[in-house]
């Protein structure tokens, strides 16, 4: 399995995280660490915690919306994430822990398209539901001598379980599709850790390097059966997908 691969390069990169010694040092900028001190946030025993909630909400006005290829006459939907997240230092600026959420998108469209050629109108609507677990690994990293600023590395590997319907109509007949899936995921995303209150941080980070490997099964009106699994390997860095949170230490 795909992702017993990516549970065995999260286990090893723990391991080796945390049974290094602490007096062990490399050469360059990770051989210069400032010493974490009994007072800061990162110190060993400590514990985080935070919570994240996203809704995107939209729908057309009443005038029909053109398009390239057609119209849209009504369309609303929304898409709405809550994650919760917590972990503890096992040593000094090194904290394992886990991240859960679940995200719920639901979407109700009249559209034509291809009037000249096909001539194809429906009523479309999907909702899909998802869920997921995603233990990590946090490294923090001392740069400057300051308890108010601190870069950090989160490895993680993350299990999801999604599934939808889509219903379409276009007023002769009707077809639902189910989608059911697993997606697994390893990741390892850099960030930078600000400290805005004595025990609360605002923490950004990007996503650097992803393996992704998704089974999902398709079923047309109850009898059509598919099944197709795809992997990804990314390494690009995409500036406008940051992610944002507040984080409590405690």
């Amino acid at each position: 399995m795909q992702f017993l691969k990516y549970a065995i390069i999260f286990c090893l990169v723990c391991a080796h995280s945390i049974f290094a010694t602490e007096t062990e040092k490399g050469g360059g900028i990770l051989g210069d660490l400032f010493s974490v001190e009994t007072d800061e946030a990162i110190y060993r025993k400590n514990i985080f915690a935070g919570a994240t909630l996203f809704l995107l909400q939209g729908n057309t006005d009443e005038e029909t919306l053109n398009i390239l290829i057609g119209d849209v006459y009504e369309a609303e939907g929304y898409t709405f994430t809550a994650k919760v997240f917590g972990g503890y230092f096992v040593k000094n600026a090194m904290a394992v822990g886990a991240r859960a959420g679940y995200s719920r998108t639901k979407l109700d469209i009249d559209y034509s398209i291809l009037k000249d050629l096909a001539d194809i109108a429906e009523h479309r609507q999907y909702v899909k539901n998802a869920f997921f677990i995603q233990p990590l690994l946090k490294n923090y990293l001392k740069v400057f001598d300051s308890k108010n600023l601190y870069f950090f590395n989160e490895t993680s590997v993350s299990v999801e379980y999604a599934y939808g319907i889509s219903q379409a109509d276009d007023g002769e007949d009707l077809s639902k599709t189910r989608i059911r899936g697993w997606t697994f995921e390893f990741g390892i995303n850099p960030g930078l850790s600000i400290m805005v209150l004595r025990n609360m941080a605002f923490e950004t980070s990007v996503g650097l390097l992803g393996l992704s490997s998704t089974v999902m099964e398709i079923e047309e009106n109850g009898e059509t059966r598919s099944e197709f699994t795809y992997n990804i390997v990314n390494f690009t860095i995409n500036l406008l997908a940051l992610n944002f949170s507040l984080v409590t230490f405690f």
